[in-house]
Order: C-alpha cells, then sequence, then structure tokens
C-alpha cells in the first residue's frame, strides 16, 4: 500500500490593468478608489463556480495560499482591486468563501511573532471549518541572527529554544486561533557548518524543543506539528527518529534549496501512517536563491507563467494516496511557486479529482 501511496521512486530512504494615473483620473475613478480602501472586501463572483469541484474533493484535503495580500487576485478572489494594506487586514473574510481555499499558511509570523490577539483577529474572519498553517518565528528556527537583507551577523543563541517555542509561537497561537489552529510549522532555516557538521548536536536540541512542543499540546491532538527543513543533507533515517518520537511530520518544502518531491517523499513513507503537510514555496527553475526573480517575473501575480507540469502531477497522486488512506492533507502555495497561487491550486485540484474518477472506473471495470 506504501508503494501506491509514494510510488517506486520513494523505495528506499535517502542519508488586470494598470490604474489611471492620479491626475488623469474621473471624479467618478477617485470615488471607486477611495471606496476600495474603507469597503469590506468582498469575494469574486467567479469563486462559485468551484463550488461543485470543491464537494468532489477529499474531505480531509486543504488548499491554501501563502500569504493573500495581492491586488492581483483581482476577479480570482476578491471582487476588484484592493490594496495591499486593506486586504491583509481584511481580506481573510472574501478569501476563505473561496470553495477551494480551506487553509492559509500564515508567513509573517516567521518574521516577528504574533499576539493571541492578532491571531483572534484573523480567526475571527473565517468560519468554524477554517484552518490555520502557522510558522514559527525565526528567532526560534534560525540558527542565526540575520540583517535586513538576509546576511548572516551572529549565531543565535535562542535556537531550538523550548521554553521561547512555547511562550512565543505555541501558546499565543492557541489562544488566538483555538479550534482553527490546524498546522503549526517549524521551518529550520538553512544551517551554518559548525551545525551541518554536527547532526546528533541539531537533532538533540530538535527533540528537546519538540518534546516541549508536544507537551503545550497535550489537550489539542487535532493540531499538527511539522518540521521543514532547508539542507538536503537533514533527510535520513536520523530525523525521521526524532519526528515520530513526538508525534510529528515532516513538512515536504518545495523550494529551490531542496531535492525535487520525488526525493523528499521517502520522508513521508517513512512515518507513515501521517499527514500530509506540504509547502509549495518555490519553483526549481529561479534557483536556491530566486525569489526576487520569481516575484520579478510573476508580478502581479494573476496568471501561471512558470508552469511545473511534474511537480503538479507528483503532488496531485500524492495527495491522493494520503487522503485515500484516511490521512488530512494541508497543502499552501506560494505565488513563486507557478505564478499565480489560486491558479496553482485549482489546477491540482482538478488533478486530484481527475485521479479520483480514474481509480473509481479502474475499480469499476471487469
Amino acid at each position: 500500500m506504501q508503494g501506491d501511496l509514494f510510488g517506486e521512486a520513494v523505495s528506499r530512504l535517502p542519508v488586470k490593468p494598470a490604474a489611471p494615473l492620479a491626475d488623469a483620473a474621473s471624479p467618478a475613478d477617485s470615488t471607486s478608489s477611495a471606496r476600495r480602501r474603507t469597503a469590506k472586501v468582498r469575494p469574486a463572483p467567479s469563486v462559485e463556480a468551484w463550488r461543485e469541484l470543491a464537494s468532489r474533493l477529499p474531505p480531509r484535503l486543504r488548499f491554501g495560499v501563502s500569504t493573500w495580500s495581492y491586488p492581483g487576485w483581482e476577479g480570482l478572489v476578491w471582487d476588484g482591486e484592493y490594496d495591499p494594506g486593506t486586504l491583509s487586514k481584511h481580506g481573510l473574510g472574501a478569501y476563505h468563501r473561496h470553495p477551494l481555499l480551506r487553509t492559509v499558511c500564515v508567513d509573517r509570523t516567521f518574521w516577528r511573532p504574533l499576539t493571541a490577539g492578532q491571531y483572534a483577529a484573523y480567526a475571527a474572519q473565517v468560519d468554524e471549518d477554517f484552518r490555520f498553517v502557522v510558522k514559527c518565528p525565526a528567532g526560534v528556527t534560525d540558527a542565526q541572527i540575520r540583517g535586513d537583507e538576509g546576511k548572516a551577523l551572529k549565531s543565535n543563541p535562542d535556537f531550538l529554544d523550548p521554553r521561547l517555542a512555547v511562550e512565543h509561537f505555541v501558546r499565543p497561537t492557541l489562544a488566538g486561533l483555538d479550534a482553527k489552529l490546524g498546522v503549526l510549522v517549524f521551518q529550520l532555516s538553512p544551517l551554518p557548518w559548525n551545525w551541518l557538521g554536527r547532526p546528533a548536536s541539531l537533532l538533540e536540541g530538535l527533540d528537546r524543543m519538540l518534546a516541549a512542543v508536544r507537551q503545550a499540546l497535550s489537550a489539542h491532538a487535532s493540531v499538527i506539528v511539522a518540521v521543514e527543513v532547508r539542507d538536503p543533507e537533514l533527510l535520513g533515517q536520523a530525523l525521521v527518529d526524532t519526528l515520530q518520537a513526538h508525534g510529528a511530520t515532516f513538512c515536504l518544502g518545495l523550494h529551490g534549496k531542496m531535492p525535487p518531491i520525488e526525493a523528499q517523499l521517502p520522508m513521508l513513507r517513512a512515518l507513515w501512517p501521517g499527514p500530509l503537510v506540504c509547502r509549495w514555496s518555490l519553483n526549481r527553475i529561479f534557483g536556491p536563491y530566486g525569489y526576487a526573480d520569481a516575484q520579478k517575473k510573476h508580478g502581479p501575480f494573476n496568471a501561471l507563467l512558470s508552469e511545473d507540469l511534474h511537480t503538479r502531477a507528483v503532488l496531485a497522486r500524492t495527495i491522493r494516496g494520503i487522503t485515500g488512506a484516511g490521512q488530512p492533507a494541508y497543502v499552501t502555495v506560494s505565488n513563486d511557486a507557478e505564478g499565480c497561487a489560486p491558479l496553482s491550486i485549482q489546477k491540482l485540484a482538478l488533478a486530484v479529482e481527475a485521479g479520483q474518477a480514474a481509480g473509481r472506473r479502474a475499480q469499476a471495470a471487469p
């Protein structure tokens, strides 16, 4: 059954237009723009076209985006053009009414911890079925303290600190999101050689942190704890053992710094049975440091300009297998994956549904 889920390749575990200028705008245009800045964000009418498809998807599958404050999604998610600040503060209420978008990854927490009140403001914008994926602050999961440009300045003495992980991350998310909290993601930033050269010390620190996190979640068993890495050297049995010891899972990190999806799937096989947590962050064609290039090519993020058919196909097959076995799946997608996260999710949903239909036909064949 595991071979069917993950494929033969995982048999072994490896060690819209531009707005008119202000001085050319008519009074009506100016009034409309002001209204867009202050009005409640509304969903695009087109989203209703996806409701039937959504009803045919596995009930335990949740698709979502990474960050939602993109004006370019006008007509896809929003009913018109809103400025990013308005979308950031008020967009979730419209976002979650898209039938395919049942989760979202809150990325801003990686840069600065949020308060319980800030999380509660997010939770108040969505219905009871919605779930959040939240990233732990880098102050806990980055071994280095970095400057504004991302350059490492010095070692981080709080790396993998159990107390900070609980007090600055787990408790505020639980207090603010409560039952709407779905996944806590601990993304270990790329490690310097003094850590990669001491994997036992690294995993001991991860073990202590995960133990504290699991204790803090003792009354919230449905919350998934997932660890994402950005160093391929960490893919192996030692990481599997550490995750298993604390009921955590491996987050598929589809990013230029990591191997293709099929090279990461052995981690899920080794952890089976378990949930799927996947963050499709960056198309591999841009390389490990290609965020700026991806943003430049893809803006305003309203079209699929860098389609990755292979990753999409393998991911859809993996989703079908895991959810078909009764496990939950959280799949969040960035604009930098293919150019427009909502369109990528539509394509993924169609692929999952097509695979299900093919499976039913095969079973019905004599």
